[in-house]
């Protein structure tokens, strides 16, 4: 017309807008068999209503909080929301929540408190329900349900909003397949039909209503998510409403689409502004209904909105191909425009029209595909200053290897005179002089700028004084090595397959840490290690039972005499002499020991045992991304037709899992045990995993909250004793055994709370991981007499091939949120974020207990054996930590980095954490270093 409409925003093209966001929505929940069984007027919508119905994919993380971002802003979250998901801060990103409040459009939410928190003071009226009690598959819903009948006869709401949480607490709890999923689908079904029938009854003749039914995220074949499974980034999109023709013909397989068109989407069909930072484009079908003159407008200004975001992030976006196509459809729907305004009405205008339209469409794809591709701003000032920390501290617990392996077990960061020098000073004030410059010239936002100088400079004299401190110590390895000794000896010993094995392992495993391949099946590099690890020790034992049969008492005292000269000059260049010493003249009388007895036996037999036990758990739970979709013992076990099976395993689990703890523990504890263990099964009975032998009836289900406090008392009551026994032996009287004792038993009360937070088809882990342990205890390392070292890389390998064991996975979706619920009527943040993480990590955690005991137990062993394992846990934790760090810096670009680096890098970081936990547990216990101090 005579007036240009460019600075106006199109008029909304519904009248009513309801949002039904379904947690944890499958795909085929909907268009597959489930959906046609279980939620019929859904189906009858979707083949032959007036709907449009697509396929929504999501980006990983598949968790709630940055895919309710996505839907709402049309932009790509951050892998970091993953964490900020636990309490989400309020969204200041342009939003389509705050343009529908900003227009005056009144918004009723119902729902998941997300949302609450998210967008604060914009909802007109609202109920927030927690979304972390996944025990609670009905009333969760029923808060939200409860409104509807009140809400849909009023007129007073613009977009109503409702997240239903249900059906995703059904998923972690008991998995897609349970036989609770298909009530929760027809409850979702009647919902939804309420729904449509009254927005129907109150439709106008100026604007029709719309119904959206979509879910946030899907849910893998465990019923977990928060990783890249088809099953978890694959979910239902329906556009409801009277607007679109109603559907005729065969149906069709719904169309893929990406979950931030949504924002864009229902910005147009709202009349309201699209987000300035949203990537998504506009799905034409749902404004296919109008003129092509409006939809030609709606694709310009998607178009415009993505070619201003790309001039904004791209500083050479005139060459970008999606730029470029955006300007040809431009000048393309400028000539249409003439030719309309002409009054030309034919049949080539229309064929013209369309051309344009798909100009723009493709326009559209690239620029997005661009603008999704650039949306990761990386921090990399802050990312370099944590590399360069990090590398420092694994530099120093490198050059203090010699010295913490050694005899006094001294781990000495020398940091007081580099404190005082001049280098320090020079450092400091160059580095704060780099801070500045980097601050003062970054263009984007910087987290390390950002905080205050007087935190910047104590990072920065940080720095300065690790760096002096490497300096320092790679200055005395120098002087030392110059330093004649007093007893020289050429030391014939040699590397042991052993230590080449743990070498090759340790470095094979580092190394494979680069690629994405070798990151999602990183379970095969574990399996791979303890399989080799246990031939190896085959190997070890026979040639102790058979190749040394002969002793000679000359060779056994040259030995000590060459390794007692060596001790003399432990300080500057032996590692574990003691330790070393009494292990080869162990190995040489050994085989005296192996003769005699059935033990020699068993010992052979050993590796062999533990070996198939490893191969029988690698059946109970396939885990990573290749062969995760293939069927595994664990999945026949959970089938709800397998109940009785799963209930006799559990008894038998838990029975085992009895007499192989309560050896060694008190009388009281063996009660408190027994009654624990037989308090697990009743609760897991009480929830319905498992039933009793005279229950034959299919009893309703509870959440088992009385069950689970029971065991939670003898727990406490346990870990509490064992507690009272370590500070006994810590400050009243320094006995070994009273220390020992204690460390039992607050090992028997860790096993016992695992027990209870895992899943019953997962107890014969727990059963094979002590029975494990204690051959290898009785039969491997007493008589091979290993020093301190090699027994903790050991456990360390063992730990980590049993997280893998649980089922673990380095995705999130393997995480078994339901663990952190077990005993709590309500979501409370830090038992629920401890029992999770315990339940994750409980294989690491038991075998790291497990090395305490062992190691403080052999009263045969030298005094600082608790100091080495500990230093030697903490290098091997480091070691992969840190290159990983460097890695994933220099592969931030990579295309797997959000799917497979993040997620590893999450794991790592919280593994870190524990790590700590353990190596100050281990410091505490280490009377050696107690007596030190007192010294």
């Amino acid at each position: 017309g005579m007036v240009s409409n460019w600075t106006k925003i199109p008029p909304p093209l519904f009248k009513k807008v309801v949002i039904v966001l379904i947690d944890a929505l499958r795909d085929d929940f909907v268009f597959g068999s489930k959906g046609k069984q279980f939620m019929p007027y859904t189906t009858q919508v979707v083949e032959r209503g007036t709907s449009y119905s697509f396929i929504a994919e999501a980006k990983p993380p598949t968790v709630t909080m940055p895919r309710i971002k996505a839907l709402m802003t049309g932009s790509i979250p951050g892998f970091i929301d993953v964490i900020v998901n636990l309490n989400s801060p309020a969204l200041l990103d342009d939003n389509l929540i705050w343009q529908a409040k900003t227009a005056g459009k009144r918004i009723i939410f119902y729902g998941d408190d997300t949302w609450v928190k998210l967008f604060p003071k914009h909802f007109v009226e609202y109920d927030g329900t927690t979304s972390f009690f996944v025990s609670d598959f009905t009333e969760v819903d029923d808060n939200v349900t409860r409104h509807l009948d009140r809400v849909l006869k009023r007129e007073d709401w613009d977009l109503l909003i409702l997240h239903y949480l249900g059906l995703d607490h059904i998923g972690h709890m008991t998995g897609p397949n349970s036989p609770l999923v298909g009530p929760k689908l027809r409850e979702m079904d009647n919902v939804l039909k309420k729904i449509h029938i009254s927005l129907l009854s109150k439709e106008e003749a100026s604007l029709p209503n719309l119904l959206v039914v979509c879910g946030d995220h899907g849910m893998s074949e465990t019923g977990s998510h928060g990783g890249s499974s088809e099953g978890e980034v694959h979910t239902p999109l329906l556009f409801i409403s009277s607007a679109f023709e109603k559907r005729s013909g065969p149906l069709t397989q719904p169309k893929l689409v990406q979950q931030t068109d949504l924002a864009s989407t229902l910005a147009v069909g709202l009349g309201l502004p699209i987000s300035r930072n949203s990537v998504g484009n506009l799905i034409l079908p749902v404004v296919g209904g109008k003129t092509m003159r409006e939809q030609l407008r709606f694709v310009h200004l998607n178009g415009f909105q993505l070619s201003r975001l790309l001039q904004e992030n791209t500083p050479a976006y005139e060459k970008d191909p999606g730029y470029e196509h955006f300007k040809i459809a431009e000048k393309s729907h400028g000539n249409w425009i003439k030719l309309y305004l002409e009054g030309n009405n034919s049949e080539i205008l229309l064929n013209l029209g369309k051309k344009v339209l798909k100009q723009y469409l493709e326009a559209l794809k690239t620029l997005s595909s661009s603008l999704s591709k650039q949306v990761a701003q990386y921090d990399v000032y802050s990312m370099m200053v944590g590399t360069v920390i990090i590398m420092e501290v694994l530099l120093l617990l490198l050059l203090s290897f010699p010295k913490a392996l050694s005899s006094r077990a001294e781990f000495e960061v020398p940091l007081s005179p580099p404190l005082f020098s001049l280098l320090f000073y020079l450092m400091c004030l160059m580095l704060c002089a780099v801070h500045v410059i980097v601050c003062t010239s970054a263009e984007s936002l910087c987290y390390f700028c950002s905080m205050s100088w007087l935190t910047a400079v104590g990072v920065m004299m940080l720095i300065s004084a690790l760096m002096c401190g490497i300096l320092s110590a790679i200055a005395k390895i120098f002087e030392n090595s110059r330093l004649p000794l007093k007893n020289p000896v050429v030391s014939s010993s040699r590397w042991s397959e052993i230590n080449v094995l743990i070498l090759a392992g340790t470095v094979g495993h580092v190394l494979s840490l680069g690629a994405s391949s070798f990151i999602e099946e990183e379970h095969q590099t574990w399996y791979f290690l303890i399989n080799t690890l246990c031939l190896a020790l085959c190997q070890e034992l026979c040639r102790n039972n058979f190749l040394l049969k002969e002793y000679d008492p000359q060779h056994g005292i040259t030995v000590k005499q060459n390794f007692d000269s060596i001790g003399e000059a432990s300080e500057c260049k032996n590692i574990d002499i003691p330790a070393a010493g009494t292990a080869k003249l162990g190995k040489a009388t050994s085989s005296a020991e192996f003769i005699q007895g059935s033990d020699k036996w068993i010992s052979l037999a050993s590796p062999w045992i533990i070996l198939i036990c490893c191969r029988l758990l690698r059946s109970l739970n396939q885990t990573g991304v290749q062969w995760a979709h293939r069927p595994d013992f664990g999945h026949w076990l959970t089938s709800s037709e397998h109940k009785s099976e799963l209930s006799f395993l559990a008894a038998v689990s838990l029975l085992m899992i009895f007499f192989l703890v309560q050896r060694r523990c008190s009388l009281v504890s063996k009660i408190a045990m027994a009654l624990g263990l037989l308090g697990v099964y009743s609760y897991r009975a009480a929830i319905g995993n498992v039933i009793f032998p005279w229950q034959h009836d299919t009893k309703d289900i509870s959440k088992g909250i009385t069950e689970a406090r029971f065991v939670y008392v003898f727990v406490l009551g346990i870990v509490f004793t064992g507690t009272k026994d370590l500070l006994k032996s810590q400050v009243i009287s320094a006995d070994s055994s009273v220390k020992s004792t204690g460390l039992r038993e607050v090992y028997s009360g860790l096993v016992l709370l695992a027990a209870l937070l895992f899943r019953p088809h997962n107890l014969p882990v727990l059963v094979f991981c002590l029975l494990i342990q204690t051959m290898m205890t009785k039969y491997i390392w007493r008589p091979l007499k290993f020093d301190a070292a090699q027994i903790t890389i050991m456990h360390y390998w063992f730990g980590q091939a049993f997280f893998y064991f649980q089922g673990n996975s380095n995705g999130i979706a393997t995480v078994d949120v339901s663990a952190g619920f077990v005993g709590l009527e309500s979501y409370v943040e830090i038992p629920a974020i401890f029992l999770t993480a315990f339940a994750t990590y409980a294989g690491p955690l038991l075998w790291a207990i497990h090395l305490l005991c062992y190691l403080s137990s052999e009263v045969n062993r030298d005094s600082a054996a608790v100091g080495h394992g500990c230093f030697c846990y903490a290098l091997m934790r480091s070691i992969p930590v840190a290159i990983y760090i460097v890695l994933v810096t220099g592969l931030r670009y990579h295309l797997f980095i959000w799917s497979v680096f993040s997620p590893k890098l999450l794991y790592e970081g919280v593994h870190v954490f524990i790590t700590a936990a353990i190596c100050l547990f281990f410091t505490a216990m280490d009377q050696n270093h107690s007596h030190r101090v007192q010294d």
